[in-house]
This record gives C-alpha cells, sequence and structure tokens, in this order.
C-alpha cells in the first residue's frame, strides 16, 4: 500500500516530488490556511456583532418601554394605588413613576450584561494570535540548497482547500 504523495515526499507512483512541485504544494496549503483563518475571524466576528446586536435591543426595549407606555402605566398605577390604599393621589402617582424607572433600570441592567458580553468576545483574538503564529514559524523555514545545482523542473500538484 503506497503513501500518499503528501505525507512522505514521495509520489503514489514511487517518484520523488522535486523541489518546486513541494514548494507549490506548500504555497497552495499556507493559501489554503490563510482563507480559512479569514473566514474564521468572519464566524467569530458575525458572533460579537450578533451578541452586540442583542444587547442594543434590549437597550432599545427599556427606552420604548419607558416612552411608550409612562402615560397610561403611570395613570393606571397611580389610580390603583389610590383605591388599594387610599394615599393621596399625588403620592400615588410618584410611587407609579418610580415602578416605570425601576422597570426600565432592570432592562437596561439586563442589556448591559448582553454588550459587556460581546465587548468580552476574544473572537479575532484569537485568529490574530493564530496568524501572528504561523507568520513566526514561516520566518525561520530557509531554502534547501540543491546538490549538484541541477535545475528543478516545475511540475506544480494542486492541493484541495479545506474550506469550500
Amino acid at each position: 500500500m503506497s503513501e500518499p504523495a503528501g505525507t512522505t515526499g514521495i509520489a503514489g507512483n514511487g517518484e520523488e516530488r522535486t523541489l518546486g512541485q513541494l514548494v507549490a504544494s506548500a504555497t497552495a496549503e499556507m493559501s489554503a490556511l490563510v482563507h480559512d483563518e479569514i473566514a474564521l475571524a468572519k464566524a467569530q466576528l458575525r458572533q460579537d456583532v450578533k451578541r452586540g446586536a442583542l444587547g442594543s435591543a434590549v437597550f432599545l426595549a427599556a427606552v420604548a418601554v419607558l416612552v411608550f407606555s409612562l402615560p397610561m402605566l403611570s395613570f393606571a398605577l397611580a389610580y390603583g394605588f389610590h383605591a388599594w390604599t387610599g394615599w393621596n393621589l399625588a403620592w400615588c402617582f410618584l410611587l407609579s413613576f418610580a415602578v416605570n424607572v425601576f422597570v426600565a433600570g432592570l432592562l437596561f441592567a439586563i442589556g448591559a450584561v448582553f454588550m459587556k458580553k460581546a465587548k468580552q468576545g476574544k473572537g479575532p483574538q484569537k485568529t490574530a494570535a493564530s496568524v501572528k503564529e504561523t507568520a513566526a514559524v514561516l520566518q525561520n523555514v530557509r531554502p534547501h540548497p540543491r546538490p549538484d545545482g541541477a535545475p528543478v523542473q516545475d511540475k506544480a500538484v494542486t492541493v484541495a482547500r479545506s474550506s469550500a
């Protein structure tokens, strides 16, 4: 059973791969690696943007509750408190306002939690670290001298990308 061409440096038919073929293969694999890392960074950014959008939506919900429901809710609560406690109507309106502010503050706090999660997302930072690591490895690569100064045949082998 013969080894695949990429694992031993020997083609499936028993011939050694030329330097040009090895360089072309390495270049194609590096290109695929860079493309895959870019795709990973995009996916991680999409996830962080979704979290930020969710936090923004909750903030907008807090504002909408405060703006649109205050008049009706304030009147309903104030008259309800007045019927329940018998207090002066002014104190009942003040209490209904406090309840509305509490609800808006609660929604604001929930939105802040979602925004904090979006800010703490380490998606692109992980990918950037991986790219830096790959670049550091490639900086240490030196070409090997050819024996006898023989010219290299350039028959490039195509390499399939790992992502579509």
